[in-house]
């Protein structure tokens, strides 16, 4: 199926999706607004790497995705686990009141 679709329309919607999450990232002050963007655009670089492997008729692409989910999937839990601590302490997530490692 992946194979009907032009690579160009996949690395057009996935620059698409990867503006999207820079701007949300960018502009938004709620921490898992801006956990989420950063996930979206680790999901337009995966697929780059998807259509470039189906492009090259390689499975590089498909084995960096796999790396790529599990250290997001691993940031995933972590990130949460820094949100529920922040949360506990400050009552809010917002990125502009984390402070805490300032010194």
């Amino acid at each position: 199926m992946l194979q009907e679709i032009p690579a160009s329309y996949c690395y057009i919607l996935s620059a698409i999706v990867f503006v999207i999450g820079a701007i949300g990232a960018i502009t938004r002050k709620n921490a898992i607004v801006i956990f989420m963007s950063i996930e979206l655009m680790l999901n337009a670089v995966n697929l780059v790497f998807i259509s470039s492997g189906n492009a090259f008729s390689s499975m590089d692409g498909s084995v960096f995705v796999f790396f790529v989910m599990t250290v997001a999937a691993v940031e995933a839990a972590v990130g949460l686990a820094i949100f529920v601590m922040l949360f506990r302490i400050k009552g809010a997530v917002n990125a502009d009141e984390a402070s805490l490692l300032k010194g």
